[in-house]
């Protein structure tokens, strides 16, 4: 690694940066999970239906497909450390918002502003590249890539503690002291960028994003309220497909394109996209279901009535998984190609929602069913990047990563959303609980797709492993690629099997 030439930061500033940068990736992971084990806690104290307390967690991914590619664009460039420390600085105003009792609408506000902070870790990346010096950087990225991973074990867990503990907004409250704290911390040690020309910030596209996932999603979680086939709905569906065909036309005609689509013509990073936004989609879809219903009293015919901390200690197996699989695919790839990785992640992660959808009924299996979940997910986030870096020209990296964060959150809001729209649709009127058969339902659901998505990309990576197992055994895949910025710094590093 060879990086350019820049304003070098002192001796105790070297030494500081990196557990600040792990500190930060640390911080968005745990604030990004707070809203999934509140779900049922925010429904019954706001006095609105689950469906709608989904959101508290769907918008704050929403805002990460959107924030990521945005903030990578503004960082790439001589304003990365302001693009960090304003970043953090809405991180901190959305953390207050949600903290303070002011009402659903103020804590879906407050939960949005919170999704600003998922474009931070792609800027951490790119800051250790950058500053770091070489002997230390691969430990560094490595070290980067697996906070996302740790932070949902941590996250989970400490919000039910702090939930059971001091009540629905503590968690909220440690954000904000979390977020002051790595504020000062970042705004002491983290260094001027290098010097590089700023490119300019495509506005158009980015509020066809936003405008199209916004409605998309939106679409998706009223169609059980107002009814599929409402005119108001249908319009409002047909307007957001238009706004993101729009979104498309522009990124591929733009100079300066928030994301560049033109890089997944390639069959191998289009089956790398493919399978990181199926494992965002599985991913929360899988949490959503499996958060609420281990909290479903048992006087529904089903569920455990667990506290909140049970239910955020659920969700330690699959963070534990997704350590493993790190490890594991290390292992793997120095004698087989990467991209025979991708349909096997499809099918562990089909495996856990045939494991929760045929055994539920205890707590254990619940627990097995979110480690095979990890593993899946795992795999996957551990090859894509490498796979991508290895697919595209060097200083087109950037982009390709960038538009692989955009589908991973793109995934993760879907999931989210996708979970609450079968669940409602299976819940009888009148009634506040969903049958214990609408769990089922949105687990075949997954299921199917999980199938789809391994017969697609073991179909499209079949032609590419040959050319994957040169790539790999050449040492051309970089560390922790999945940074918003262009890595012109990054020289060829060999795969730790790290990314998440």
């Amino acid at each position: 690694m060879h990086p350019i030439s820049g304003p070098a930061p002192s001796p105790w500033q070297q030494r500081a940066l990196v557990p600040v940068l792990v500190s930060l990736g640390m911080l968005v992971a745990v604030i990004s999970s707070l809203g999934a084990p509140l779900i049922p806690t925010i429904a019954a104290v706001d006095h609105v239906s689950v469906t709608d307390a989904q959101w508290s967690l769907t918008v704050t991914m929403l805002v990460g497909a959107v924030a990521t590619p945005a903030m990578g664009r503004l960082g790439d460039g001589p304003h990365r450390r302001k693009v960090v420390l304003t970043g953090l600085a809405v991180v901190l105003v959305g953390s207050l918002l949600a903290a303070l009792p002011l009402g659903f609408s103020c804590l879906i506000v407050g939960r949005a502003l919170q999704g600003v902070g998922m474009g931070l870790v792609p800027l951490a990346i790119a800051t250790a590249r950058d500053s770091v010096p070489p002997e230390r950087a691969r430990s560094a990225l490595s070290t980067l890539s697996l906070t996302t991973a740790a932070g949902v074990g941590i996250g989970y867990p400490l919000t039910g503690l702090l939930a059971e503990s001091l009540g629905m907004y503590a968690g909220f409250w440690f954000a904000v002291i979390a977020t002051t704290l790595a504020l000062i911390a970042a705004a002491v040690v983290l260094p001027r960028p290098p010097t590089r020309p700023a490119r300019p910030m495509d506005v158009p596209g980015t509020l066809l994003l936003a405008l199209g996932m916004s409605g998309l999603l939106f679409t998706l979680t009223q169609g059980e309220r107002w009814g599929w086939g409402s005119p108001p709905l249908l319009v409002l569906g047909a307007v957001s497909l238009l706004l993101l065909a729009g979104w498309v036309l522009q990124e591929l005609r733009t100079a300066h394109p928030l994301v560049d689509l033109r890089l997944i013509r390639d069959r191998t990073v289009f089956a790398a996209h493919l399978t990181t936004v199926m494992g965002g989609v599985g991913m929360y879809l899988l949490i959503s279901l499996v958060t609420r219903y281990v909290q479903t009293p048992s006087s529904a015919g089903y569920g455990f009535g667990s506290s909140v901390i049970v239910t955020g200690l659920i969700l330690v197996p699959f963070s534990v998984g997704s350590l493993v699989a790190g490890r594991v695919v290390r292992i793997l790839v120095r004698n087989q190609p990467p991209v025979r990785l991708l349909p096997v992640s499809c099918l562990l992660s089909l495996a856990a929602l045939l494991t929760f959808v045929f055994a539920h009924g205890s707590l254990w299996e619940v627990f097995v069913t979110m480690a095979l979940a990890g593993l899946g997910v795992g795999v996957n986030f551990a090859v894509t990047p490498g796979i991508v870096v290895a697919s595209v020209p060097a200083h087109e990296t950037g982009s390709a990563m960038s538009f692989n964060q955009v589908v991973k959150y793109m995934g993760y809001s879907t999931g989210s959303a996708l979970s609450a729209v079968i669940l409602q649709a299976a819940t009888e009127p009148g009634h506040g609980l969903p049958p214990e058969s609408g769990y089922r339902t949105a687990g075949l659901t997954g299921c199917a797709v999980w199938a789809a998505t391994a017969v697609v990309a073991y179909l499209l990576t079949r032609s590419g492993a040959h050319r994957d197992t040169a790539t790999v055994r050449g040492g051309n895949l970089p560390v922790a690629a999945d940074s918003g910025t262009a890595p012109e710094s990054a020289g060829p590093i060999r795969p730790t099997g790290a990314e998440q």
